[in-house]
């Protein structure tokens, strides 16, 4: 699993510093750290059960309760509390609790700060890890969404991910989900070992089939230290490559696009404007707190990261003190060049006059190259084509000389 950052030490009771703002949208992302196996690609702060060591996941939800209880008295200091615009439910596998649990600590949240009008509330799931019953109780219980770990229509794909459920189960969970009221997402893996571009056209296709409201669709990435890592060093599998990767990018947004689905992110796709509201927050700089073991937050320029496993976590809230290991304040040119980093992204585009001289300048170049939207560009804003989207890193290199 990936290390966390570094950092200065964060307060033993989670204090911000005086004055931190407190005036942007915020929202919740509630971390539940449990997975019945670990997939071969992931690098997620995930435990399965041999490896909680002292932490359970029955007393998971009183965890998280406590450190709902310290987020009001630390946000309190600060100002007026502020709803939630959104929460989300991310793992691990957070439906590997009862459905009774997820609604328990989103009442937590409720009671704490309350819900914004029309607020979105979203669980990730894997398809085999929620029945009918299941998405019923979490939509009588506050959900709003859910996004399904599809990742392929395929099993020799699925098997190289190392994901245990049954391609032919998604439809029915999907099914199950709409019955119960719910938004559905589906997220898709591309670039997986063995996998063809007729093997992706083939998961796209069943996925528009589907008629979700929301996908995401993301290329493998190999991280270090993952068993993926380790069998592609030993030459069991083939390393993802990148000219097969853009074609299958290529053949998502044709496909979506023509189905009706409009990206307003790179690696997102939504009908009918149902866009991800919780993640596009991040994209956007807003304030969320993040609750759980390895759980990130951002208030405010400030930044902060809890400690990595669920028993160090429990024990420093037995102990009355705050979960965070490490912060970070963020100064005006970080959060300036984070805008660029997060905003030249999406499709509402980045704000010209953001960037130092040379980096406006830059953006000429980026239209001539067919990597920026000329009308875009001449309205004052940054929007990447499909070829810029493809090429992000670059895009953001050339912005920020």
């Amino acid at each position: 699993m990936g290390r966390l950052p570094e950092g200065e030490t964060a307060p033993a009771d989670g204090t911000l510093p005086a004055g931190t703002a407190v005036d942007a949208p915020f929202g919740a992302y509630i971390h539940v750290p449990f997975c019945s196996v670990r997939c071969g690609y992931c690098d997620f702060n995930t435990y399965t059960a041999d490896e909680l060591r002292g932490a359970t996941r029955a007393g998971y939800p009183s965890d998280v309760a406590a450190e709902i209880v310290l987020a009001r008295r630390v946000l309190r200091e600060l100002g007026p509390l502020r709803p939630m615009q959104t929460v989300f439910f991310g793992g691990g596998t957070p439906t590997l609790l009862p459905a009774g649990d997820l609604v328990h600590m989103l009442q937590g949240v409720t009671d704490a700060f309350g819900l914004a009008a029309g607020a979105e509330v979203t669980t990730e799931a894997n398809p085999d890890s929620i029945d009918a019953a299941g998405l019923r109780q979490l939509r009588d219980g506050g959900v709003t969404r859910v996004s399904f770990g599809m990742q392929s229509a395929k099993p020799h794909v699925l098997a190289a991910l190392d994901r245990t459920h049954d391609p032919e189960r998604v439809p029915l969970v999907v099914d199950w989900a709409r019955e119960a009221g719910l938004e559905v997402s589906l997220d898709l893996i591309y670039g997986a070992p063995g996998e063809s571009l007729d093997d992706w056209q083939a998961s796209l296709d069943a996925a528009i089939a589907m008629q979700p409201d929301h996908v995401s669709a993301y290329a493998l990435i190999v991280e270090d230290g993952t068993a993926l890592a380790r069998r592609i060093r030993r030459g069991e599998l083939t390393t993802p490559d990148d000219d097969l990767q853009a074609a299958m990018y290529e053949a998502a947004d044709a496909t979506l696009s023509a189905a009706g689905y409009a990206w307003y992110e790179v690696s997102n796709w939504a009908r009918d404007a149902r866009v991800a509201r919780h993640n596009l927050a991040y994209w956007r700089g807003h304030d969320w707190w993040g609750f759980g073991p390895g759980a990130h937050s951002h208030v405010g320029g400030v930044r902060w990261w809890n400690v990595k496993h669920p028993a160090a976590y429990r024990d420093r809230l037995l102990a009355g003190a705050s979960p965070s290991l490490a912060r970070e304040v963020l100064d005006d040119e970080t959060r300036r060049v984070e805008r660029v980093l997060l905003e030249s992204r999406i499709a509402e585009g980045l704000p010209i006059d953001l960037l130092e001289p040379e980096g406006r300048v830059a953006v000429a170049g980026l239209v001539a190259e067919g990597l920026a939207d000329g009308r875009a560009a001449l309205a004052g804003r940054v929007i990447p084509t499909l070829r810029g989207r493809l090429l992000a890193d670059a895009v953001v290199r050339r912005l920020l000389p």
